[in-house]
């Protein structure tokens, strides 16, 4: 998939194209790995600053998100990310499934989520140094199993469980502590955006 970096087809498929509501979803999913697989460059941060949102929480943490993107530079951005997940030896924030769930990197969480994504027909692209269980890896994860455009796809059943198994027990609290981080300016409203989408995803699932 061409805006999906980190991420190869290890199986063809001709799904059919998804329902709007569905992409809206992927784009969602597509939008915040964008965000977290590395700081956003002038194009991006353009796209961000010219954002509208709504009521809802979704479209609060969109309006605070605009205006944190009109008010930077990507320089600035590249500071605050190396900041909150490189830093001098690590960053404030380990964005890892494994380390979220164990305490240490590579740990079974990341073995079962490799298990599913070759099931899934999906694989890290080559030269993509995070593993697999990275924040923005299965964001990307999520939006190509809507799509099928990498992989086999998924029926939402199929996009529940893996969301259930992969990214319901960790993300949400990931996102908070994104929100929450001392060095986030930016990025407070990226971590309020994506555990809004959590927590609509899960509603979502359950009532599907």
């Amino acid at each position: 998939m061409s805006d999906c970096p980190a991420m190869s087809d290890t199986a063809s498929n001709a799904a059919p194209p998804p329902a709007p509501e569905d992409s809206l979803r992927a784009d969602m999913y597509g939008f915040l790995a964008a965000l977290l697989r590395q700081p956003p460059d002038a194009a991006l941060l353009a796209r961000c600053a010219g954002l509208r949102g709504d009521d809802s929480g979704i479209g609060q943490a969109v309006t605070a998100l605009a205006a944190q993107a009109a008010a930077t530079d990507p320089a600035r951005l590249r500071a605050e990310y190396d900041a909150l997940f490189i830093g001098l030896g690590r960053g404030e924030l380990l964005p890892y499934g494994s380390v979220y769930l164990t305490g240490f990197l590579n740990e079974k969480p990341l073995a079962l989520l490799r298990q599913d994504m070759a099931r899934l027909g999906l694989a890290r692209q080559d030269g993509v140094p995070e593993p697999e269980d990275h924040i923005a890896s299965l964001m990307e994860s999520m939006a190509a199993l809507i799509t099928g455009r990498v992989g086999a796809g998924a029926d939402l059943a199929g996009q529940a469980g893996f969301f259930a198994r992969h990214i319901a027990p960790w993300a949400p609290h990931f996102m908070a502590d994104l929100a929450a981080a001392s060095a986030a300016r930016f990025y407070a409203p990226v971590g309020k955006l994506g555990a809004a989408f959590m927590a609509v995803e899960a509603q979502g699932f359950r009532l599907g």
